[in-house]
């Protein structure tokens, strides 16, 4: 009987051993692939930035070189401190100016290329958008396709207006396209198919002249863009007034229009960016990004990426949460650094690439009072969690719930999240977080003879 338990125990033995090699091996394999991954996610995000850096085409990606371009401006200052006095500082301060001077410039060259280029793009999108056929989906899931005569005369008025952007045509092709020009231009009479056809026949002229093609560049840029004006006007492309974003009726405009105090013009409500803080309106978009782009220097992608990671987080629940689709810009950037201190709350990680923001209980809906913000792989394990308390200690619970009451406080100042929270709970943390404010009156005594 011992000899059989012996054989048997060793045999056990040697299959538990072989079970845990099992898992030991995969587990090990598992790592190395999530290395791996991070690795391949690293990269590719850096190879993201590295070429937004050196073909920047949106707005996120010159405020990517603005805040590069400030970082390097606060080294270079901070080593001519420690390295140069007197007239030797003065000399690299001048000569610092200088080279940020010429950095600056190369930006807004490289700015006016990718306006001019998306400007094009976008063109050619409105144009495209103003000439589709009319779309429907049948009963049985077809689409059909039907085209109007508004639709007919937009997609005529396109294929002219790329004919009059092509280059390198001959004498003769230019001549036939400025001919169809003037025929389709002079159907309608007023001030601005005169001009046209005014600039049409000063072309023609000077074409006849001998003039050479690079110096007509301008006179044709002048036509394409005058032309443009007339596809954009409702009385001579009916279909073009469906897709314009300015409503024809002036009147429509006087409830929408507030005035910028900083560039004192006055400019439409989409014009501004409005935070859910915000009591009134001051400055227009362009004017912040200017500022920002003088002044701070500060790139807001990262927490644009992260907006969207909660937004797309958020859409997968599926329990018609609202709260998330509410924050903007300057919440998330608020909750971020002045709640959570721009790091994870487990691991203190601070790359905002790869945090996300997450329910601390999943059960109820996201908000400012019921997020924590972790990294990736911290926020997969969080979510599977099926108890708070069984998996943190009472401690960090604490710390996560004295947090959410901070973010309670200041988010219930805007009365649109504020409606989320019950009345008698704001007042409590009013009571319990403000400091009094009224002023102390100290009596002085005086001695007693």
């Amino acid at each position: 009987v011992l000899v059989l338990q012996t054989y048997y125990r060793q045999w056990h033995a040697k299959i538990v051993v072989k079970n845990l090699r099992r898992q030991k091996m995969l587990r090990l394999k598992w790592e190395a692939q999530e290395e791996l991954r991070k690795m391949r996610e690293k990269e590719e995000w850096m190879k993201l930035d590295y070429y937004r850096r050196h073909n920047p085409q949106t707005k996120e990606d010159f405020e990517l070189l603005y805040n590069a371009l400030e970082l390097w401006h606060r080294e270079e200052l901070a080593r001519i401190n420690q390295s140069f006095t007197g007239a030797e500082r003065k000399a690299a301060l001048c000569e610092l100016l200088e080279k940020e001077i010429q950095i600056i410039s190369s930006i807004g060259r490289h700015r006016y290329i990718a306006y001019m280029a998306n400007q094009e793009a976008s063109i050619q999108a409105f144009l495209d958008k103003c000439s589709a056929p009319k779309t429907w989906r049948t009963f049985d899931g077809k689409i059909v396709e039907m085209d109007t005569q508004f639709t007919i005369r937009a997609r005529e008025l396109q294929n002219i207006y790329k004919c009059i952007m092509l280059k390198n045509l001959s004498q003769d092709e230019r001549l036939d396209v400025l001919l169809t020009l003037k025929h389709t231009v002079k159907e309608h009479e007023c001030k601005l198919t005169q001009e046209i056809l005014q600039l049409i026949d000063r072309e023609v002229d000077l074409m006849m002249r001998g003039v050479k093609h690079h110096n007509l560049e301008g006179l044709r840029k002048r036509i394409a863009t005058l032309f443009f004006q007339y596809i954009k006007t409702p009385l001579f492309n009916p279909e073009v007034a469906r897709h314009l974003k300015a409503p024809q009726d002036p009147l429509k405009f006087y409830k929408k229009i507030y005035f910028c105090h900083s560039c004192q013009l006055y400019l439409p409500s989409t014009a501004f960016a409005v935070s859910s803080t915000s009591h009134r309106i001051y400055r227009c978009r362009h004017c912040v990004n200017l500022d920002n782009e003088t002044r701070q220097r500060e790139s807001f992608l990262k927490y644009k990426c992260l907006l969207q990671r909660l937004y797309y987080s958020e859409t997968d629940y599926e329990d018609d949460s609202k709260i998330a689709f509410l924050m903007q810009l300057q919440d998330i950037q608020y909750l971020t650094e002045n709640i959570w201190a721009s790091q994870s709350v487990l691991s203190a990680w601070t790359d905002l690439n790869d945090l996300v923001m997450v329910r601390w209980d999943k059960s109820l809906e996201w908000s400012p009072w019921n997020c924590i913000l972790l990294t990736k792989d911290e926020a997969a394990v969080h979510l599977k969690l099926t108890s708070i308390e069984e998996g943190y200690e009472p401690l960090f619970i604490h710390k996560i719930k004295h947090k959410h009451i901070l973010a309670k406080n200041y988010f219930s100042q805007i009365p649109v999240l504020a409606s989320f929270i019950p009345d008698g709970e704001i007042d409590e943390i009013r009571k319990k977080y403000h400091s009094e404010t009224t002023p102390k009156i100290i009596e002085l005594q005086t001695p007693s003879p």
